[in-house]
């Protein structure tokens, strides 16, 4: 997506007149890296301005290109979301910094937030972010960092960039005010990985993506055809192999479609595929597809199946609950969390085909009805107005006592594991 035109213009004059509002000020994955980051921080800006005034700073380029697993498709336009038109954005900043970094910090320092909030995925934006946490901080901005994972697990494979982060990460970290994180699993995974000074922290469950809702047609009566989706990037940890050994075992009225990009050249699970004594019943669409072609996918799916051996959050599965599909997943990491709730889930033990064929069936007795999805981006506003609270910013947190996670946050040892 270009840049926004006249990022401050008239817009400008009424924030800065409007001092009752807290502003905030989002950094995240831009459009030209397309991930699953790059809507959540969209979705995230655009729930934060129903209660704030807010802006955001967007990682364009994050690497070069020819490191990027989904290099072939830099730059395409494959999404249709937008920020809201009140959401000033700034995009976006390049991994060589000069001079975009520099013009990142000129936005920051004019639109003036109270609160710098910063997406954590990648050690690619640890620089940026340093740069931008320390401008913040001279300028008597609060800093809050949400994880979505302590460290990309392609990047912790590669001990050169499980050292930089280690080693890099520290000055960020102790100019942070508050932590954000998606699940009680992942409030114990930072705690295990680095050691800081108690910082308040607060559990904010995963929004939903609810912006992939087209109508959906139910399964018709008497189609005696289950048709299984597996979406998503084909990465090591995804699992994707276990449910292609499963639905090998399962009868002629399972189809299956699998729609992902392969990314740290993890080809096995294609290869199986290929060599499959069912592969007339696989559909295999091995590319990053656009928005529209994901409506589709999903609103003919009958189950979505997400065999991950190990996650903290997963974009699919929240694309699925919004869907209202059932959905088979394993019990892993802050899956549980983020889908306890919805009474389509079955969950499944990971790295265990046999036991996934047996959920996909039990999943399939569930299909023909759409199941309410319990996530909400209210309840991550709130989770921020909560945290807000506490570091000083906003003064009237709602009360939830349902969602609340009045905690600290023991914060992360620099000494990684």
């Amino acid at each position: 997506m270009p840049a926004s035109p006249d990022p401050f213009g008239h817009a400008e004059a009424r924030l800065l007149n409007d001092p009752g509002r807290p502003r905030i000020l989002v950094v995240g994955s831009g459009w030209r890296f397309l991930s699953g980051i790059s809507y959540y921080t969209c979705r995230l800006s655009n729930a934060l301005h129903d209660r704030y005034e807010v802006g955001a700073i967007l990682m364009r380029r994050l690497l070069p290109a020819r490191l990027y697993p989904g290099r072939h498709r830099v730059g395409h336009s494959l999404t249709d979301l937008r920020y809201d038109q009140d959401v000033r954005v700034f995009d976006g900043i390049d991994w060589w910094a000069v001079p975009s970094l520099f013009r990142a910090v000129g936005f920051l320092r004019r639109f003036r937030p109270d609160v710098l909030v910063l997406q954590w995925w990648t050690g690619a934006v640890l620089h940026s972010y340093l740069v931008l946490a320390l401008a913040a901080r001279r300028l008597g901005i609060r800093v809050v960092v949400e994880f979505h994972e302590v460290q990309d697990t392609g990047e912790a494979r590669h001990r050169w960039a499980a050292r930089y982060v280690r080693r890099c990460i520290r000055p960020l970290l102790s100019r942070t005010d508050g932590v954000v994180v998606h699940s009680r699993f992942d409030q114990a995974a930072l705690a295990e990985a680095y050691d800081l000074e108690a910082v308040p922290a607060e559990v904010a469950l995963h929004g939903p993506f609810d912006h992939h809702l087209p109508d959906r047609p139910v399964r018709a009566p008497g189609d005696e055809v289950c048709r299984l989706l597996f979406f998503g990037t084909i990465r090591p940890y995804k699992g994707l192999e276990d449910l292609v050994e499963a639905f090998a075992d399962l009868g002629p009225n399972y189809h299956l479609t699998v729609v992902g990009e392969t990314w740290e050249g993890w080809t096995g699970p294609g290869e199986m595929i290929d060599e499959s004594p069912v592969r007339d019943r696989i559909e295999f669409v091995n590319r990053y597809v656009a928005d529209a072609e994901v409506n589709e996918f999903f609103a003919h799916a009958d189950v979505v199946v997400l065999p991950y051996r190990r996650s903290s959050a997963s974009g699919p599965l929240h694309i699925a609950m919004s869907h209202g599909l059932p959905v088979v997943v394993t019990a892993v990491g802050g899956l549980v969390e983020a889908a306890e709730h919805y009474s389509g889930t079955v969950f499944v033990p990971a790295a265990s085909p046999g036991e996934l064929r047996e959920a996909i069936v039990r999943a399939a007795s569930l299909a023909g009805r759409r199941h309410a999805d319990p996530s909400s981006w209210g309840r991550t506003v709130d989770a921020y107005a909560r945290l807000l609270t506490r570091i000083g910013v906003d003064q009237e947190p709602p009360v939830d006592s349902a969602t609340s996670s009045n905690q600290t946050l023991p914060l992360l040892s620099p000494d990684l594991r």
